[in-house]
């Protein structure tokens, strides 16, 4: 036993002990099913034998037996339930051995140095962890028996009971493209070593009993059945919560006994490498969250998919070592051999782990189609970048429009025709008291309200119209998918109430001016019906066959996707953040008409406005001034100093 854990055998009896609670619980459940149906056999037997005969005993078996079959018609119902519902299975990419032979070999060595079984197989999720899974559920297609290993899962085994089927080894894939092959090695040894206890038949018997409760509760749960039928599932699901709630700290503590046999026992293999690759682990993890939301989730939003999210977080987490010098040293391991290259065709395994993060953590298509299509990097700036800035821009002055705002001063092309950033920026402007009123959005309380903007009128109301809009309403002029894929905005204004009001426009636009707070509202309700068209367009393409690609043909879904995204990212943006995005793709759609400057990608900030080649980072603090005081003078001032001409018309999409 080491300093303050415990050893490998002690670890394992814990987790037995554990267990057999649990089996034992099943036990007694079993025997309180059986027991009224014992005592009606016992009643029943006894009339042929002259035994408890007269009137008590006839009204005793004629009350009980029908209670008995009631009982044993439940129990049966419950033990149906837990034997066929299927256990959640996390979404992965499966690898086979073909695949990725060097990767077996090594995880088949690792196995033969820990002296425990060898995982069944491989598969990788698009996430930072890694762990072991249990698919012998024959819904899961039974993995092949487990090698035999002279090792503790063999002892107190009963000669009949059967082989358990060794669990599958889940990788997280970023792993495999930014750790090193022996880094990778030291992370996996204690996940390995979790198959000897795990092949123990007590444990393997409680978990399955366990994981059976868990799906019974979940199928008993759902509500796409008849009223009869809700009736008796929720029978059902309250008894299984009932044995669920009952062994939850035994199963608890049996896992954490499991976690503690396999820790000890990964300790004589690469102890020391591993703590070097822990700290790659939290490495690994930071990177891969700064690439999917900076990075990712905009193409993500613009129905594309970055088809090599594994080989960006390298570049990411390069361009981390290469700003923080804390993180020097750790640019230093590229040049040993990555983990990556014990795949036999690492970018096609990148494509379908690509695509599976874009399905958990956005809710995108299984596979390619003509408004979901895989993007590479070299093409994220003119297809990704350029594209969402111009599509922002275009709604941002659609919404102008119902808005009745005029063009901005010094426009050449008034109209639909000559969009301007000087129109954006006289319209926040905030207006004095000698204001100009056809600047105003808000409309005269004496003057006839707009048929349009009247929450009474026509029932299929114009472009014009709030968020309460039904989903089935026609989709923007712009045709994009689901104009950045948001599914929730901000609370919309009453036509023609004060946007001061702050239960009208929201928390997150207070303090802001009334006119960025009316503009960012209708933004969010705009962005609300296109999100909820491009989600009617995907639920009713989803039926549809899409075209094969190399990564959904190694993805399949034997996971529950009918909830996606599974993971979401970030929470909606707020109108005041829209607002901000808005006004920024106008800027940078001026600079790019006007000025010459590019679209860029940054591995860490996502979209980036490149001038002269130079990322521009001083910009978001002149929107927000412009939003907040409705004072344009500070990015006047910077666009002059940029060169930026903001009477020009610009292109939309």
């Amino acid at each position: 036993m080491s300093g303050g854990g415990m050893s490998s055998e002690a670890g394992v009896q814990t987790a037995r002990s554990r267990a057999l609670a649990v089996l034992r619980l099943r036990g007694r459940a079993l025997a309180v099913a059986l027991l009224p149906a014992a005592v009606a056999v016992i009643l029943l037997v006894g009339v042929p034998t002259g035994h408890f005969t007269g009137t008590g005993w006839d009204i005793a078996r004629w009350t009980l037996t029908p209670l008995a079959a009631l009982v044993l018609l439940t129990a049966a119902g419950v033990a149906l339930v837990v034997a066929r519902a299927r256990p959640a299975m996390s979404p992965t990419v499966a690898i086979a051995e073909e695949a990725a032979p060097d990767l077996y070999r090594m995880v088949r060595d690792l196995a033969d140095r820990l002296a425990v079984p060898v995982p069944s197989a491989i598969a990788l999720t698009p996430d930072c962890d890694s762990w072991l899974e249990d698919r012998t559920h024959p819904a899961h297609g039974r993995p092949p028996p487990a090698e035999e290993h002279g090792d503790i899962a063999d002892a107190g085994r009963h000669p009949h009971r059967r082989a358990v089927a060794a669990p599958v080894l889940v990788i997280g894939s970023p792993f495999l493209w930014w750790m090193r092959v022996g880094e990778l090695r030291a992370v996996l040894a204690p996940v390995v070593a979790g198959t000897g206890p795990s092949a123990h038949p007590d444990i393997a018997a409680a978990r399955r009993f366990v994981r059976g409760l868990d799906a019974a509760v979940a199928v008993t749960s759902e509500h796409r059945r008849g009223p009869v039928f809700r009736t008796v599932f929720a029978g059902l699901g309250w008894i299984a919560r009932v044995l669920l709630r009952s062994c939850r700290v035994h199963a608890a503590e049996m896992e954490r006994g499991v976690a503690a046999a396999a820790a000890e026992r990964a300790q004589a293999v690469d102890y020391g490498l591993r703590i070097v690759a822990q700290e790659q682990v939290g490495l690994a993890y930071a990177g891969w969250d700064r690439l999917l939301t900076r990075v990712a989730l905009p193409a993500w939003r613009m129905g594309r998919w970055p088809s090599r999210l594994n080989a960006g977080v390298v570049a990411a987490l390069t361009e981390l070592s290469r700003r923080d010098r804390l993180a020097e040293g750790f640019a230093s391991r590229l040049g040993e051999r990555p983990a990556c290259d014990l795949l036999e065709e690492p970018g096609t395994v990148d494509e379908a782990t690509s695509l599976l993060a874009a399905r958990l953590f956005h809710g995108g298509p299984a596979g390619s189609g003509p408004d979901w299509s895989p993007v590479h990097w070299g093409d994220y700036p003119e297809e990704v970048v350029d594209r969402k800035w111009r599509t922002d821009a275009a709604r941002l002055h659609r919404v102008l429009d119902t808005l009745g705002v005029r063009p901005g001063a010094g426009a050449e092309n008034p109209g639909p025709d000559g969009p301007t950033l000087s129109r954006v920026l006289d319209h926040l402007t905030h207006p004095g008291p000698d204001s100009d009123p056809d600047l105003d959005p808000r409309p005269d309380p004496d003057s006839d309200p707009d048929p349009d903007l009247d929450p009474h009128s026509d029932p299929h109301p114009g472009p014009d119209s709030r968020a309460e809009r039904p989903p089935s309403a026609s989709p923007p002029a712009d045709g994009g998918r689901g104009a950045d894929g948001e599914r929730e905005a901000a609370p919309v204004p009453v036509s023609g109430a004060d946007p001061d009001d702050e239960d009208l426009v929201g928390e997150d636009l207070v303090g802001t001016t009334p006119r960025s707070a009316a503009l960012a509202a209708r933004i969010s309700a705009e962005v609300a019906r296109e999100g909820a068209a491009a989600t009617a367009r995907a639920a009713s393409t989803a039926s549809a066959p899409t075209a094969p690609t190399a990564a959904s043909a190694g993805l399949a879904s034997p996971w529950d996707d009918r909830a996606l995204p599974l993971l979401p990212l970030q929470p909606p943006r707020t109108g005041r953040e829209l607002l901000a995005d808005h006004i920024t793709a106008m800027v940078c759609c001026a600079a790019m008409d006007t000025l010459g400057a590019t679209p860029g990608l940054d591995w860490l900030d996502g979209p980036t406005l490149l001038v002269g080649g130079v990322r521009v980072t001083d910009l978001p603090a002149q929107v927000m001034m412009l939003i907040e005081d409705g004072d344009p003078t500070a990015l006047r001032r910077w666009l002059a100093r940029q060169g930026i001409r903001p009477e020009k018309p610009v292109r939309l999409v």
